[in-house]
């Protein structure tokens, strides 16, 4: 009796061992496959994160000594008068890249699908734009906006008004760049939302046809609630996109007039390259960041509640 105890304590002893034998080989199965893109994302993506963080403590022109000052760059910034009009012009860009580009995105996407001929000829046209460099689009409308010989205010002027000064007006400037920057990457969400709706199921919108739903309906019960996933989505890369915007302002305005158009992308690059103050400039940085991390954060968990609420409904 004690002879089949102890063979049987040996076997689960053995069988344990086993067990985690098989399990520290999976683990480290797992670990080398992730190392790879473990190490090349912390080199990348997380190193040059702590990296301005640790340069946002210090007062540093780039070249001479660094003088450490602790959260000093961060209280100038929330006393810097400059900063806080581009923040408000960063939350602009956010607010027309939810509220103009998204929404613009899907109904281009949905004409996309409408039986109308030449279809093929506007795919392609709808994203044109998103294809060109920006430096060129930048340049284009620059020249579409001069006050004198630009070609709308050509085309104002044919309907009986007189020329605006679209770039150089401190009131105008922002909403004409906003245009360009609507004009430019909708059609990227566009592309996004025809996806997704080519993988909603057909099976979905025939049974709503045999109930007498009409395409409104539709759209309301089926494509948008399977569409949202990709809305969220394009939620978080338009904030994203917005918060780290810089090219088109800095070619078409430089900021200007008045710092009108001073978005946080152009002014760390004039505090780091033009004022050479490379510990503000990383501060700027750091705290754009930080704002898209929270923002990124918000929707998440307003997706997962909203997912959990369906679950449970």
């Amino acid at each position: 009796m004690e002879t089949h105890i102890k063979v049987a304590r040996s076997r689960t002893k053995s069988q344990a061992i086993s067990k985690r034998s098989s399990t520290f080989k999976n683990n480290l199965t797992i670990f080398l496959f992730i190392a790879p893109a473990f190490i090349i994302y912390a080199v990348y993506v997380l190193y040059p994160i702590y990296s301005t963080f640790n340069y946002s403590l210090y007062e540093w022109d780039g070249m001479s000594e660094k003088t450490f000052i602790g959260l000093q760059n961060y209280v100038n910034l929330l006393n810097d008068a400059i900063f806080w009009t581009s923040l408000t012009n960063n939350v602009w860009v956010v607010l027309t890249s939810i509220f103009v580009q998204i929404p613009l995105g899907l109904i281009m996407a949905l004409m996309l699908f409408a039986p109308i001929r030449g279809i093929r000829l506007m795919n392609s046209v709808y994203f044109f734009p998103f294809l060109m460099s920006t430096v060129a689009i930048g340049l284009l409308w620059v020249l579409m906006y001069d006050p004198i010989n630009g070609v709308i205010n050509q085309l104002i002027n044919l309907l009986g008004f007189g020329n605006i000064a679209w770039l150089s007006g401190s009131n105008t400037a922002m909403i004409a760049v906003l245009l360009v920057v609507v004009w430019q990457f909708s059609p990227f969400y566009m592309i996004l939302f025809k996806a997704a709706i080519v993988g909603v199921p057909e099976e979905l919108y025939e049974a709503a046809e045999i109930d007498g739903a009409n395409a409104f309906t539709k759209f309301i019960h089926i494509t948008f609630p399977m569409l949202m996933p990709t809305i969220v989505s394009s939620s978080i890369l338009a904030i994203v996109g917005s918060l780290k915007a810089f090219d088109i302002f800095y070619i078409m305005t430089g900021g200007g007039p008045n710092h009108s158009t001073e978005i946080m992308g152009t002014y760390m690059f004039k505090q780091a390259f033009v004022n050479f103050n490379m510990g503000y400039a990383s501060a700027i940085a750091f705290l754009m960041f930080f704002i898209a991390l929270i923002v990124t954060i918000i929707i998440q968990l307003m997706d997962y509640y909203r997912k959990k609420k369906g679950a449970i409904s």
